[in-house]
């Protein structure tokens, strides 16, 4: 049975508040049946140090085969939450460090298979530490494992690849990376921007650049300095368009944006090019443009 949503005040506006937990709501109900806490990180050794009391680690790498450096395929997905004791009809809240990029990545997965009832921190892991609220050493242990369903994996209406996005003229591409990066100038950016280190954004691009034509939208745009969620009325001034691909260096600042576009602005057409910068930089032949382009 689903956990009722967060009525927090903040969230009212949003086109799906019931998307987005509070650090209050969540710590008032860590522990209760049904709820499962993931912490999905790009520093795979945060959790180790302290992480939220019962909250379940899912690496970057997991969601991806190794073989096919595609997201897992029905099987997979199964048996990963199989695993970690997470029925279909479970709530599962999501948080991580960064803004929630991966965090935000994980639910777009989440998503691919439909299951029902997927959710973020917001603020993340980052804002709950700056809360001083309770964390554990502890890594949470699976008592029971579930016995997921394996479902089929629904790409059409969340994901755009490579051909369609070189193909149609008439999609609006977003690019969500830094200035720095958009601009083809990786090196004049702080690194912790880059989507690299423990998730599958470690890879090397050899041109540097964006899609032509692409539309500047950087992620960090959507947040506030304390990594919260911007109101619903200052996202409908940033959003570019409502039938938007967005794309980062390897989908995890992409999914974020994807997250805003499509649950807090109610855009459902909005989708995620995951190949990203790290596919397209890497293709012999395809366009790239340099310098500040459309913002």
């Amino acid at each position: 049975m689903a956990v009722a949503f967060d009525n927090h005040p903040s969230f009212r506006d949003y086109a799906d508040p019931g998307r987005l937990v509070s650090a209050s709501w969540l710590s008032a109900r860590l522990g209760v049946k049904g709820l499962h806490v993931i912490e999905c990180n790009e520093d795979s050794v945060l959790y180790n140090i302290g992480h939220l009391p019962s909250a379940l680690r899912i690496n970057p790498e997991e969601l991806v085969d190794p073989a096919t450096l595609d997201v897992i395929d029905g099987e997979g997905f199964a048996a990963l939450l199989s695993r970690l004791g997470i029925s279909r009809e479970d709530t599962v809240v999501f948080y991580g460090d960064r803004g929630n990029r991966w965090a935000c990545f994980a639910l777009w997965v989440f998503e691919l298979f439909g299951h029902p009832d997927t959710r973020i921190l917001d603020g993340g892991r980052e804002g709950w530490m700056q809360e001083e609220r309770d964390t554990s050493l502890t890594p949470a242990l699976v008592m029971h494992p579930s016995n997921y369903p394996v479902c089929e994996r629904n790409d059409a209406g969340v994901r755009a690849f490579v051909d369609e996005l070189a193909d149609d003229d008439a999609l609006t591409a977003v690019d969500v990376r830094s200035a720095a990066e958009f601009s083809g100038l990786p090196h004049q950016q702080d690194a912790a921007e880059r989507e690299l280190g423990s998730g599958p954004g470690a890879v090397t691009t050899r041109r540097q650049g964006h899609v032509p034509g692409a539309i500047h939208l950087p992620w960090k745009s959507l947040m506030t300095p304390a990594g919260m969620f911007r109101s619903r009325a200052e996202l409908d001034q940033l959003w570019p368009a409502e039938d938007s691909v967005v794309y980062s260096q390897v989908g995890a600042r992409a999914a974020l944006v994807w997250f805003v576009g499509r649950f807090l602005l109610g855009h459902d057409k909005t989708r995620i090019y995951d190949g990203g910068w790290s596919e397209w930089g890497n293709m012999v032949g395809m366009p790239i443009d340099q310098g500040t382009g459309t913002s």
